[in-house]
């Protein structure tokens, strides 16, 4: 598991690079010159498609891999900030497990919040407008 997570790491940092962006390019440049010389068969063009799939349906496995691993990271960081503030509300670390429902109850109290903080700036602004 560790190896596969050190090699999803390493392919995903490696295809996000402008070097592996040029070689498929290049792949697909070199594919596309080289039509007229097989007359843009039906073998020609399953080449690439069938190159493409295979490495797309690969890719897929491997970006979720590292997805996931930094989705967790980051989760794991929030959590730690969000347990050291004495202010902050614990209900919120470990929010990734909550239903649709009450992620939509949390963000309409985030909504309520926010209008009321902009409403109270406003108030603010308008009885000392020389600040």
């Amino acid at each position: 598991m560790d190896a596969f997570r050190r090699f999803a790491h390493r392919c995903s940092s490696w295809v996000g690079t402008p070097y592996s962006f040029a070689l498929a390019l290049l792949v697909v440049l070199g594919w596309a010159f080289t039509g007229p010389l097989f007359h843009f068969s039906d073998t020609w063009q399953l080449v690439i498609n069938t190159g493409t799939t295979v490495v797309t349906f690969l890719m897929v496995f491997l970006i979720q891999a590292t997805q996931n691993r930094d989705a967790q990271s980051i989760h794991l960081k929030l959590d730690e900030l969000i347990r050291a503030d004495r202010n902050a509300r614990n209900v919120l670390a470990g929010i990734e497990n909550c239903s649709e429902e009450e992620l939509q109850a949390l963000q309409k109290e985030f909504e309520r919040l926010r209008s009321a903080r902009t409403t109270a700036h406003t108030q603010r602004r308008a009885a000392h407008p020389d600040r």
